[in-house]
This record gives structure tokens, sequence and C-alpha cells, in this order.
């Protein structure tokens, strides 16, 4: 098996892609009112540094989000019927001319979503600790005037017309299945063992420019809702996390970023990444094997074709997993060679 994966230094208000050409979204965008993300939206929408410059909150976020908002218009355009776009954002807590306020830039994605024809799926939340101890703010230990922190991020899920068919007993389909065990926690709407990670580059200005999400998040999303032989776009490419993740899942991808010092630094992650594919897989696997401990193998109604292990549904039978035997860099992004994955050892992550 083999996979692409291009890189584009760009505006994603602008993508040079076709219609309909991507099946899955992953993506996290810069978050209108969070105050390291001023000087990107101002770049692009001078106003918005004007507004901020006046206190007028109201004014900045409608104005990032505009920005937004032709993203997504494109979103609509590239992705296929059946499509799913993930779209990670957390809301925005902001004091301006002396008044503080939650700016709930997860309402207003949805909005703009629904306005562009999406249906929305229920979303997930996952708890992204602030660097605090403290869980409150404001007037500390006496009432009224204190106020909780925001601990949690949401993945609003989208999809673009009715469900995706597929072709009858689809091999790429089944073989993308994943363990119902799996099933179970990654489809819950709270992810309680997704933490925030920390940013792995070198250069002090390009953290700073940086909010990565971990790589649980987008590779999860990844196996959800796409299967082998689709393609992955993140218009907000950012460290190249959901790029990684999508290289480990066995899928294409495509990502779009403003800041070509990311794009020249992500080759940097990719050491030891055939390694680290295997430990992700290993990982799975050996989670599975635990489970089938746990409740016991009788309890199974169905043994495995491509592994040594018992599952509980006739789906999951044709499981497939694709271990890195390659990256090869060519002149628009990577390619990538796989071969089916056999179990024998854990790495430590790349990056």
């Amino acid at each position: 098996m083999r996979t692409e994966h291009a890189l584009h230094v760009g505006d994603a208000r602008d993508l040079a892609l076709d219609d309909e050409s991507v099946e899955l979204v992953v993506t996290s965008p810069p978050y209108p009112m969070i105050e390291m993300w001023d000087e990107v939206f101002a770049e692009l929408d001078p106003g918005i540094g004007s507004a901020l410059e006046a206190g007028d909150g109201d004014a900045a976020f409608d104005r990032a989000h505009a920005v937004l908002d032709g993203v997504w218009a494109e979103l609509e355009r590239v992705l296929v019927d059946g499509g799913i776009a993930c779209v990670n954002v957390g809301d925005a807590t902001r004091t301006l001319a002396d008044r503080f306020e939650v700016y709930p830039n997860h309402v207003r994605i949805t909005r703009a979503f629904r306005e562009l024809g999406f249906d929305l799926l229920p979303d997930i939340l996952w708890r992204k600790p602030a660097n605090s101890a403290a869980k409150f703010m404001g007037s500390g230990m006496v009432p009224p005037n204190a106020y909780p922190t925001l601990e949690h991020e949401h993945v609003l899920v989208f999809r673009k017309g009715g469900p995706r068919s597929f072709e009858p007993r689809s091999e790429r389909r089944y073989q993308s299945a994943y363990f119902w065990e799996e099933r179970n926690r990654w489809f819950s709407d709270l992810w309680t063992d997704v933490r925030g990670t920390a940013q792995p580059l070198e250069s002090d200005d390009l953290r700073e420019r940086s909010g990565a999400f971990p790589f649980a998040l987008p590779y999860r999303l990844i196996n959800m809702f796409s299967a082998y032989g689709d393609r992955v776009l993140d218009p907000f490419w950012g460290t190249g996390t959901t790029t990684l993740a999508a290289m480990v899942a066995g899928r294409s991808s495509v990502g779009y970023e403003l800041d070509d010092r990311f794009v020249e630094a992500f080759s940097d992650r990719l050491e030891g990444v055939e390694e680290f594919s295997r430990s992700v897989l290993e990982e799975r696997l050996c989670a599975h094997r635990e489970f089938v401990e746990r409740v016991g193998p009788e309890e199974l109604s169905y043994d495995a074709e491509n592994y040594d292990v018992r599952v509980r549904t006739r789906q999951e039978r044709r499981l497939q997993l694709y271990a890195i035997e390659a990256v090869d860099e060519t002149e628009s992004g990577y390619v990538v060679d796989y071969s089916p994955f056999e179990p024998n050892g854990a790495a430590e992550p790349p990056g």
C-alpha cells in the first residue's frame, strides 16, 4: 500500500484542489479572541487589530470568524458527498474595556457550517488542562465574582450530505475497521484520556505561533471517519500533526499552511516514524488482547482473519493494520510505503 501527502504554503481560503477531492477534514484553526492568534488574524484583516485596540471585542470576534468563513466555504467545495469535517476549537476568554467575557467560537463555527448546508453531528469534548493549578479565576475564594477556567475543547463534527456509500462488501472499508472496544471509547462524546501536548519545535517564535493538538486526536478521528484510500485535508496545517496521523493511519493527506517555516521543520518530525508507526499499532493490538483476556475469549464470537485474536463482531474479522516501511520526500510532499503489520515490539514516538 502507498499513500501520498502534499504540502502547500498558501491561504486556505483558496485551495488548489478539485471539487469533491477529499473525504475527510481534520483541523484546528487559529482561535478568534485568543491573544496568541491576534497577530495572525490582524495580518489577514487589519480591521481585527483596530477593533481590539479600540476594545470592541464583538467587532473583532465577528471579523475574525469572517476570515474563517472563507475557509469553511472551500471545505464545502472540496469535500465529497458524505464527507466529514472535524474542527477542533476552543472558546476564548478575554478582558476588553475592563469587561471579562467568553467568546463562544464553537457556536459561531457551528452556525457557519450549518449555513453552508452541512449536517451537524454530535460533537466531542476533550479535556485540555490549563497551566494553572487553580480551578477558578476572578475574586478568588470569595463570592460572587469568580469564574471557572476553560479546560475543554470541542471537536465539532459536520457531514456534507447523507452518509457515504461504498461498493458492496468493500475490501478497503472492512480492512479499515476498528475494534469493538475502540468504537465504544472513541465514539463517546467525552474524551478524558486525550491531553494537551508540548510543541515539538526548536524555534521559540514558531512555538508561540503554534497550537498543535495531540497526535491521538487526529489519529482517532481519521480512523473513525475515513477508510484506506481516502485523502485527509488539514487547511490549518501548523506543525503537521494531521499529516503525521494520516501517515500512521494509512491515509493520504494534503495540508495548507501560511508559514513556510512549519513546512520546512516537518521533516524533523519524521525521524523514527517507521518505529513510531509500529508502536502505535502494537499498542492497539496489545490493548485488544487485554480486552479479550478480560472478557474471556469464549464471550467473543469470531476469529480475526489477519491476527491471532478473537473479535466480537463480524465487521472486525477482516481488520488489517498497515505499518510504515519507508517515507520518501518528493517535490510536493511525501510518499509513504507500507506493509501489513505483524507485531514484534514498540518504540518511542518521533518528534
